[in-house]
């Protein structure tokens, strides 16, 4: 009897115990360069947990998150806790909120409150001597922007290439872009850099390492002092302490610095306006210039291609080719632009066309005059022009030729044949339609709207009944949203396979997902007996149902150990291969 009580007393205790979510910070006021520590906490095992989007609060993650999780019973009370652990570095100043955080308890939704925190000025930070940086961040590590050329012509390429600069005993970890370059009266072009790689180099007289972060060509659109804005970049970073390890080799600690390449001023310079021909349409560099056709003889009906190009290095795409005038003889349609042009380090390259399609209409001998195009060349730094070959176009026959020959003056009337051939473009066969035509009211298709309502009644009440059915379904309608969170979480682990603790946070979310899915257990009913009991009991295969649980188990191990990216890769391609068999194998 006594023991029926006191099991009715604990049941009775825990279902009366409230589920607690919170947030908690190390500190509601910090300087500029502090950083705060925040706890999202629970008293019950949940999934699907969401955390705030730090940045657009105000903060940057440096640290985490990692997992804390205690359980105990004492005097026949059991009491748990979890927390997720984030280490947080402020990105401004004021009165800051760090937004809800939320998470899936019970299938049941929870959500913290927001927590202001107030970010002050810089404060200084006491520092043991031992722990203390042995040389500086701020005088070791430099943002440089090389500029090819500070006075260009207008339209004259030059090339901005962004290089890190760091000190032989200084690591770099991370770095985050905080202001974006931005080239104002600039035509601009980023060349990728597929693979950062450390070089040596000298700055400032000194032996340095460099990175090259960024390359941009720039085509200058006006001339006068343009100003290019600055990148700018947060910088994770190692330096080495007064401490030594047991070799002697210096502890390294981890410090951050901010650093900016500063604005430059491009002076450019106008285009001369000495010898500046009229046609000069803004092309600069050092280009070929060509007009072909296709073919100079025709018969009647066919057609020809002018292709108008220019070969060669400089603006390409920002100038346009001079157009071809015709005798009225030729009708000509609008051309088909084509650019094959590529834009390495030293600028644009390759080949731009104008093709026009040509139709004479009435034969004849047609001359399409000789066409310009003028560039400045960079070179002798004087304007150029070439001046295409006349072409002249042949027309054998035309649609007149057949009634230009001529008849006899008695005939008055034309053969059958004759008037076939004049008519051949006329239509030759009409379809009437009344002018006059009955009204829309009392019509076949008025009464057919009319009755499309009514008709449609009992397909609407068969979808709203199938539809409460399927929102009675609790049980379905469950296991369809913890299938389709497991198809999400192994997704969001295929995308950290190079970040090794969201990748496991996310894999162990979708395996347990999957287990929800298949068996229709919740998470507090989660142990290793019990998995395996219904697996086994589903038909699963006794091998796989070994590999599924010892993979569970290496998730919550594999984010505190260090593993390598070919770990990684293994351990998501045995998820899929076992959850692949899973799904054929339970019944």
């Amino acid at each position: 009897m006594k023991r029926s009580i006191v099991l009715l007393f604990l049941v009775t205790n825990s279902l009366l115990a409230q589920v607690q979510f919170e947030a908690k910070v190390s500190k509601n006021s910090l300087g500029v360069n502090e950083r705060l520590r925040i706890d999202f906490t629970m008293n019950a095992d949940g999934d699907n947990f969401v955390p705030p989007n730090f940045e657009a609060c105000g903060f940057k993650v440096v640290g985490g998150p990692s997992q804390s999780v205690s359980q105990s019973w004492i005097n026949g009370r059991s009491s748990f806790n979890k927390s997720y652990i984030y280490i947080l570095l402020p990105t401004q100043k004021g009165a800051l909120t760090i937004r809800q955080a939320s998470i899936e308890i019970n299938g049941q939704t929870y959500k913290t409150s927001p927590v202001r925190v107030n970010v002050t000025n810089a404060v200084e930070i006491p520092k043991d001597p031992n722990e203390a940086p042995a040389i500086s961040a701020d005088d070791n590590i430099y943002l440089v922007a090389d500029i090819s050329k500070a006075n260009p012509y207008l339209n004259e390429p030059i090339t901005v290439v962004y290089k890190l600069y760091f000190s032989y005993n200084i690591g770099i970890s991370n770095w985050r872009e905080l202001n974006k370059p931005k080239y104002n009266d600039f035509w601009s072009q980023n060349i990728d850099i597929k693979q950062l790689v450390a070089q040596d180099g000298t700055f400032k007289g000194e032996r340095y390492r460099y990175v090259v972060l960024r390359k941009t060509v720039l085509y200058p659109q006006k001339s006068g002092k343009l100003e290019i804005e600055p990148l700018s970049l947060d910088i994770d970073c190692q330096v080495p302490t007064n401490r030594r390890n047991f070799w002697g080799q210096p502890l390294m600690t981890e410090d951050s610095k901010r650093v900016s390449a500063g604005s430059k001023v491009i002076n450019v310079r106008a285009l001369p306006e000495s010898g500046k021909p009229e046609d000069f349409s803004g092309a600069v560099g050092h280009f070929d210039f060509q007009v072909k056709p296709s073919k100079t003889l025709l018969k009647n009906g066919e057609s020809l291609d002018l292709d108008v190009s220019v070969v060669g290095t400089g603006n390409l795409k920002l100038f346009t080719l001079p157009k071809p005038v015709m005798p009225s003889a030729l009708e000509m349609y609008d051309p088909v632009h084509d650019e094959n042009v590529s834009t390495p380090l030293t600028g644009m390259t390759g080949r731009i066309s104008d093709k026009y399609t040509i139709i004479p209409q009435d034969k004849g001998n047609y001359q399409i005059k000789p066409l310009r195009f003028t560039y400045f060349d960079l070179g002798s730094s004087s304007y150029k022009t070439i001046t295409s070959k006349p072409i002249t176009i042949t027309v054998l026959d035309g649609p007149g030729v057949a009634n230009s020959e001529k008849t006899n003056s008695n005939e008055t009337t034309k053969s059958k044949p004759e008037v076939a051939k004049t008519f051949a473009y006329n239509k030759q066969v009409a379809h009437l339609e009344p002018i006059k035509k009955d009204g829309f009211l009392g019509s076949g298709l008025f009464y057919s709207l009319m009755a499309l309502p009514f008709l449609a009644i009992p397909f609407f009440i068969v979808g709203k009944k199938r539809k409460e059915a399927s929102d009675n379904d609790i049980v379905g309608n469950k296991i369809k949203k913890s299938n389709a969170l497991a198809k999400k979480y192994l997704g969001d682990a295929k995308k950290h396979l190079g970040n090794k603790e969201p990748f496991y946070i996310a894999l162990e979310k979708a395996m347990h997902n999957f287990l929800k899915a298949k068996l229709n257990i919740e998470t507090s009913e989660m142990s290793k007996e019990k998995i395996s009991e219904l697996l086994l009991s589903r038909k699963a295969n006794v091998t796989t149902v070994a590999e599924f649980i010892h993979l569970t188990e290496n998730c919550e191990l594999a984010r505190y150990a260090q593993s390598s990216e070919t770990a990684i890769q293994q351990d998501y391609d045995k998820a899929v291969e076992i959850i692949s068999e899973l799904e054929k194998q339970l019944k």
